[in-house]
């Protein structure tokens, strides 16, 4: 069972890695052939740079658009990140300062993370107009997560798993040694669920993560008339 599972975070870590730069790769060859930021935009790089700070941390226009659904999905991805903080310590050793500390407050992040992703599941089921544009993988996406939290939660404080021995495990799968991991059953089901994201990640809707970097909308300054903006194709054609 160890073997196994070390094979498949080998394989996962890899498709995850190699089809997010792909992506990302993907994201900034795509031509942007026209000025369309969304107004009102900033007219100078670093008010592009300030505007992005505001929608990366505090989903400024998901704010200005709904306020539940921002609610909801601002709390998911903010507990998300600490919960991913927290999770550092099993591929550190020693731990670094800092994710000693944010370890209490990764466990209530966990709660918090749940209650957004109820909230956003919610929002599909009962909301006529989200219903009728959700697709099942929508709704598979919002239950592997909120699977993924409710197995992690459970071996906190429900049936305890040995954390040291999950930590060995990763700390010498880091250094291509296979370990022993404890066969617990939320273990099994949380590792399970990681790695069938970890897999499809690169191919979902979830990659607006770093999706958003690249959007004409958010990263463009709006100076049509101070400055002709002119793509590469086009710049190539008049030379």
């Amino acid at each position: 069972m160890s073997t196994v599972y070390a094979l498949l975070f080998i394989v996962a870590t890899v498709v995850l890695v190699v089809g997010l730069a792909r992506k990302i790769v993907q994201y900034a060859k795509t031509p942007a052939p026209l000025k369309i930021p969304t107004t009102p935009a900033p007219v100078t790089q670093s008010g592009v740079v300030m505007r992005m700070f505001r929608e990366v941390v505090f989903f400024e226009s998901l704010f200005k658009s709904t306020k539940w659904t921002w609610i909801f999905g601002w709390l998911f991805h903010m507990a998300l990140f600490v919960v991913l903080l927290r999770h550092l310590r099993y591929f550190m050793d020693p731990v670094w300062l800092p994710i000693q500390l944010i370890q209490p407050i990764g466990v209530y992040a966990g709660f918090a993370m749940l209650i957004g992703l109820a909230g956003l599941l919610a929002r599909r089921i009962f909301v006529d107009r989200v219903r009728y544009i959700s697709a099942p993988s929508d709704y598979l996406w919002l239950l592997v997560l909120l699977f993924i939290g409710i197995s992690g939660l459970m071996m906190k404080f429900v049936a305890h798993t040995d954390i040291v021995m999950v930590k060995q495990f990763f700390t010498g799968l880091m250094g291509f040694s296979i370990g022993t991991l404890p066969i617990d059953l939320p273990l099994i089901i949380h590792l399970s669920l990681v790695l069938v994201l970890m897999i499809l990640f690169p191919f979902s809707k979830l990659l607006h993560v770093p999706g958003i970097f690249f959007s004409p909308t958010r990263n463009q300054v709006d100076n049509p008339r101070e400055k002709r903006h002119l793509a590469d194709w086009a710049k190539a054609m008049e030379e």
